[in-house]
């Protein structure tokens, strides 16, 4: 018996001494801007499926409310006085995370920011941003309005005597977001267009943009708006002044925009396809929420582009797992970005990025 019960001792030390460790999963955190809104609980999902696929353990976080600041930077106080591999943080204010930056630096953690990131962090302490290519956004959405055999027959038919307007409407004129937005659609409308009117394109309006046609007169304007600030009032009187123009398409580059064309068309029916005053008009718009996507699924906009905040979410995870294991990464990856119209905007794979 003594025999036998060395012999199982002796197999068990061994064992433990060959057996693999069982370490704990590498622990990514991730803080957002905000959590009860759809578009974050998107965001949420992406990354709990890139957890998932790359054997990591994160928690994603966020203050109730985009303006609570205070609370955002309690949240990543408390997910750096754990043992972290990783941190991914879409910054509520650059400014107030300054020194929580500084410190996950020093300490060799790997920042990945995601959505509009850390705008203006201090040097070398973001690895890299998943966030969406504005530019490729705005570009997207006019190869769409391009695509319309009725936008293009206006612009064939279009002379200097007789010229067409293409209007933009933006938020603003300082928001990297949106002015990302503006000139990829200025731009890839103003190729478009001049395939059809070489030397006859011109982008008029706000002084950030305007851009003379090579011939000297244009026969399609492409008109850029921009409200006296961003409240609701000014940009509903900047919606009117742009339909004054009487365009063959507007692109709202944001959702403040998108509400201001509404206001002014009586909240969308007078885009109504049959009867309504501005029945031949061509609206898309930018993102997602409950007045837009009504105004799609009614027929009153082509379209919308809408972000990927799914794609955000996972690739928040998978940028930040890549960080630490050393791959050098890109400042600024890509998220991609989706174009809904009524015909595909309750496809399970559209649906969960349309927050309402």
């Amino acid at each position: 018996m003594k025999r036998i019960l060395v012999l199982v001792l002796a197999v068990t030390v061994l064992f433990a001494m060959t057996a693999p460790a069982f370490a704990a999963k590498p622990y990514i955190g991730v803080v957002s801007k905000g959590f009860q809104h759809q578009f974050w609980q998107t965001v949420a999902m992406g990354s709990q499926d890139a957890a998932e696929r790359y054997g990591v353990d994160h928690i994603f976080v966020g203050p109730a409310s985009e303006s609570e600041v205070q609370v955002q930077i309690d949240m990543i106080n408390a997910e750096l006085a754990k043992n972290l591999a990783a941190l991914a943080l879409a910054a509520l204010d650059t400014e107030s995370v300054t020194e929580q930056l500084l410190s996950a630096k020093e300490r060799g953690i790997p920042v990945i920011g995601f959505d509009s990131g850390v705008p203006n962090a201090p040097e070398g302490t973001i690895t890299s941003t998943a966030s969406t290519d504005n530019e490729a956004a705005g570009a997207l959405a006019a190869e769409r309005v391009f695509s319309l055999p009725n936008v293009r027959a206006a612009i064939m038919a279009a002379t200097p005597g007789t010229p067409i307007v293409i209007g933009v409407m933006s938020q603003d004129a300082t928001s990297a977001s949106v002015v990302g937005r503006t000139v990829g659609f200025l731009n890839r409308m103003y190729e478009l267009a001049s395939t059809i009117k070489p030397g006859e394109v011109a982008i008029t309006g706000h002084d950030r943009y305007v851009k003379a046609a090579e011939s000297g007169s244009f026969a399609v304007e492409l008109n850029i708006m921009v409200p006296a600030t961003t409240n609701a009032i000014d940009c509903e009187i900047t919606a009117q002044g742009m339909l004054q123009k009487n365009p063959v398409a507007i692109f709202c580059s944001n959702e403040g925009t998108v509400t201001g064309i509404l206001a002014a068309t009586s909240d969308g029916q007078e885009l109504d396809k049959v009867n309504g005053r501005y029945k031949d008009l061509v609206v898309v718009g930018f993102d997602a929420g409950v007045n837009q996507k009504n105004a799609v699924r009614n027929g009153w906009f082509y379209g919308a582009v809408t972000q990927d905040p799914y794609m955000i979410g996972y690739l928040a995870i998978e940028l930040a797992v890549r960080a630490m294991n050393g791959e050098t990464l890109d400042e600024i990856v890509d998220t991609g970005c989706q174009f809904y119209t009524v015909a595909n905007m309750d496809d399970p794979k559209i649906a969960q990025l349309l927050y309402d």
